[in-house]
């Protein structure tokens, strides 16, 4: 994915490398730092996606072009102060942030509230390492998608709201619809796959695997590169049918423009806030 910077603050370049968020090992992320900075990150503390401890209130940590999937794990680098302070509540209580995308125009009020897009990615922080400069790096697993329903009146740093889970929807389709539809994506995303050579191997052992459709479509959305506005449009869209065929158009168009898939990398590098 392209990273943009906000003026003046801006997304910090991550790491330059990365790590298989699903082998099963141990990552290590390096800083383009001092090696008093460099730090392992511990094995993972909690990759179950349930929500139980949910309370209806989420911590938000917007951004312009990041947009989070369920089933995903997404490493991050928080050095703004206000995100410093959300993460530590975080880790004092349920381990939750909710992972929201800026709209349009957000550089006029980056500091402030800027408007924000109504569906968000509920996450937990699996992992995580506070660096000597006060800094963090964490791997934040996307749960579950929510809507936010009404943001909070400013009571901390950084911005809270009220949210709804959104569970996906399955339209009861007969089993060979369901079928040939999952063929179907997975036969389109295999095709994209020699862009992204050094994922190649990886991705086709999840697409070949017994994966539903609702995780298929949430895996192949998140590596796919699109606009921002267009993967919250997927991450809105609970009714698994019609993401699936959003996601057909999608990898149709990719496929007749020659799109650049490596651009966006996978597994992810750090996205800084």
């Amino acid at each position: 994915m392209n990273r943009r910077t906000p003026k003046g603050r801006g997304l910090a370049p991550g790491p330059p490398e990365s790590y298989n968020p699903y082998d099963g090992r141990r990552p290590c992320f390096t800083q383009d730092e001092p090696a008093t900075a460099q730090s392992a990150m511990p094995p993972f503390e909690d990759l179950s996606p349930t929500v139980e401890h949910f309370s209806g209130e989420v911590r938000l940590f917007p951004l312009p072009d990041l947009v989070l999937f369920p089933h995903v794990l997404q490493p991050l680098h928080i050095f703004e102060p206000r995100y410093r302070s959300l993460l530590e509540d975080a880790l004092k209580d349920d381990r939750l942030i909710a992972m929201s995308l800026l709209r349009p125009g957000w550089e006029q009020d980056y500091e402030g509230r800027p408007p924000l897009y109504p569906t968000a990615c509920l996450g937990r922080v699996t992992a995580h390492r506070r660096l000597d400069d006060g800094t963090y790096n964490l791997l934040l697993l996307g749960l579950h998608r929510v809507r936010l329903v009404r943001e909070l009146s400013p009571r901390r740093r950084y911005r809270e709201a009220r949210a709804e889970l959104c569970d996906d929807y399955v339209p009861p389709l007969s089993a060979a619809k369901q079928k040939a539809l999952t063929r179907r994506l997975r036969e389109a995303f295999l095709k994209a796959l020699p862009l992204l050579p050094d994922a190649k191997e990886q991705l086709e052992e999840l697409v070949d695997g017994d994966v539903p459709l609702g995780t298929l479509t949430d895996l192949v959305s998140y590596v796919l590169e699109l606009e921002p506005a267009e993967k919250h449009q997927l991450l809105a869209e609970v009714n698994v049918w019609r993401r699936a065929n959003l996601l057909l158009e999608h990898l149709s168009a990719a496929e007749q423009a020659g799109a650049d898939l490596a651009a966006a990398g996978f597994p992810p590098p750090f996205s800084a806030n």
